[in-house]
């Protein structure tokens, strides 16, 4: 890992057999865009059985770090495409984070103060890295074409597939494809081309981002300054990156020229501000950029469905852009098999729209508050800030106000069309019908060590807690009736002990909780069932599991159920 030079590696151009011939029968999913998010949903459909034509304007992957912070529910969807741990080797990992007020530390966080986990909660990680690697593992799959310096001109919508126009070194042809996922970035030529449009808030303020060589004894936390005396009245992000990169952003204010700022004899004196003089630092890379959180109306129009910035747009403090976008590959991607597999209806990507658009606006929520806090847009809005600062330093109270940035976490679709409500109370409202599956370590029956979400894979999970013992007959009956759909369902039985494990019908999937700590989140007796969706989030769970019950809940979680908006009232026109 690390050996390739992704920053200089070009990738070929190759001409098509399309290109030779009229449009054949359309291709099953046309993915835009070979970024983060484009390569993931290329990944997970291609991995679940989809073929996937990729089409790219460019020959390179990304030029500077960007996105550089990963969160642990986007390294938990790599693992599940097998990339989690590539990521996680390369990558810095932190969880603590530090927050200074001019030349005083305010308080530090913790953002997985629980043991228990196999990932950090963050890692830092250039973004070509991250797309390095995605860009092997999909370049090996046989159910990727991908295809670079073909550019996307024009779409065209039909009812039954849309007809994509693309320009290449060779001339233009077009290619049909019944879906379309547009990851086609923030100034998305897809989504204009259809006449759509991000709406939002552009704040007035530019920040500096300068990555940086050197090395430092800085520990691997964020450090977060409000008006330091090295950049008065401004603030300042620090963080470290692999290969002793460090990436620091600085705030310049609205009337900075962004053509001097990046300039080396502008930059450099900035950073020997903050490092010292004496520090052997080499310059990287350089940006100037400006906040915007912003988001279509709607992410599906037809076949075509907008993922990542080409749907939605945050300030980067918070890391809510690429790992937003992950997840909504995430969340894309088995919707659009069930639908491609004639197991679902076409309305169950309706859902991938309502989920992932509440989630872009509670993304936005996030964003806009932290950027007001960072960016005070008046004399009053400074002093009261400041004053939130200092109280910080000794009140507990006010260290919730703080804002630096919300830290990207999972969203829950607690309002979802897909969940089944509870029917028995539950104490573990980190797992309801909405919210994203808890990892554990948990054991293998042959002893070896394992983590609960390996045993959820990609497919809809049936959990069984057993206790200390093995089902009987009829329950086992059941169980198995319950997983016999048209849609897979697999069932894994989690037991107490090994001696519980070992009396376990043949062939069963089973884990064992020997630490209790799965039980405990998610407040599991024995009889609790949980159905787990493929995007590992929970669709239903119940203190008595019957077969009835999980087909109800099934056909809801694929789409056959009635449609109900799951965004507030006020969403859809969100005060920013």
């Amino acid at each position: 890992m690390g050996d390739i030079d992704y920053q200089r590696l070009a990738f070929a151009y190759r001409r098509h057999a399309d290109q030779d011939r009229a449009p054949a029968a359309p291709h099953p999913v046309v993915v835009v865009g070979a970024g983060p998010v484009g390569l993931t949903a290329a990944i997970d459909l291609a991995q679940q059985g989809v073929k996937v034509v990729m089409l790219d304007d460019d020959d390179r992957l990304s030029t500077g770090s960007r996105a550089i912070c990963f969160a642990k529910r986007t390294l938990d969807i790599w693992d599940r495409l097998g990339l989690g741990e590539t990521m996680t080797q390369k990558g810095v990992s932190w969880n603590v984070g530090r927050v200074f007020f001019r030349d005083q530390e305010v308080w530090q966080f913790d953002l997985l103060p629980e043991s228990g986990h196999r990932r950090p909660a963050f890692i830092n990680l250039q973004q070509y890295y991250a797309e390095g690697y995605l860009h092997d593992c999909a370049s090996r799959h046989p159910n990727i074409d991908l295809r670079w310096k073909s550019k996307v001109a024009n779409v065209t919508p039909h009812a039954d597939h849309v007809t994509l126009a693309i320009e290449t070194p060779d001339g233009p042809y077009t290619l049909d494809a019944q879906w379309v996922v547009a990851c086609d970035g923030s100034r998305s030529p897809i989504r204009k081309a259809i006449g759509q449009e991000s709406r939002g808030r552009v704040f007035r303020d530019r920040f500096l981002i300068a990555d940086v060589k050197m090395t430092a004894d800085f520990p691997t936390e964020r450090w977060f300054w409000f008006d330091p005396p090295f950049h008065p009245n401004q603030s300042v992000l620090l963080h470290r990156q692999p290969d002793n990169v460090w990436r620091i952003d600085f705030q310049l204010g609205w009337n900075a020229d962004p053509v001097e700022a990046v300039k080396p004899e502008n930059v450099m004196p900035r950073i020997r501000a903050l490092l010292g003089a004496d520090v052997d630092v080499t310059l990287e890379w350089v940006s100037v950029y400006t906040f915007a959180c912003e988001r279509m109306d709607a992410f599906r129009h037809g076949r075509i469905l907008f993922a990542g910035d080409s749907a939605h747009r945050v300030s980067p403090f918070g890391a809510r852009g690429a790992n937003s976008g992950v997840q909504d590959a995430d969340n894309l991607a088995w919707k659009l098999k069930l639908v491609l597999q004639g197991k679902a209806p076409a309305t169950l990507l309706d859902s991938y729209a309502s989920e992932r658009e509440f989630a872009a606006d509670e993304n936005i929520r996030h964003s806009s508050r932290a950027t007001d806090f960072i960016t005070p847009k008046s004399e009053a809005s400074r002093v009261l800030r400041n004053a939130v600062l200092n109280l910080a330093k000794r009140h507990v109270f006010a260290r919730a106000l703080v804002n630096s940035g919300r830290l990207s976490t999972p969203t829950a679709y607690l309002q979802s069309e897909l969940n089944t409500p509870d029917a028995a109370p539950f104490s573990a409202a980190r797992v309801a019908p909405g919210a994203t599956a808890l990892d554990a370590p948990v054991t293998l029956p042959d002893g070896t060590a394992s983590w609960w979400l390996d045993a959820l894979g990609g497919r809809f999970v049936l959990a069984h807690f057993c206790g200390d013992r093995a089902p009987d007959a009829a329950t086992w009956a059941r169980l198995q009736a319950a997983s016999a759909h048209a849609v897979p369902l697999d069932v894994v039985l989690v037991f107490d002990t090994a001696p519980a494990c070992a009396q376990a019908p043949a062939g069963a999937t089973c884990r064992i909780d020997s630490n209790g700590l799965l039980r405990q989140r998610y407040d599991a007796e024995a009889g609790t069932g949980y159905l787990i969706r493929p995007d590992h989030h929970i669709a239903a769970r119940w203190r008595t599991l019957d077969a009835r019950h999980v087909d109800a809940a099934l056909a809801r979680a694929t789409g056959h159920a009635a449609a109900v908006d799951v965004r507030p009232a006020s969403a859809a026109a969100i005060a920013l």
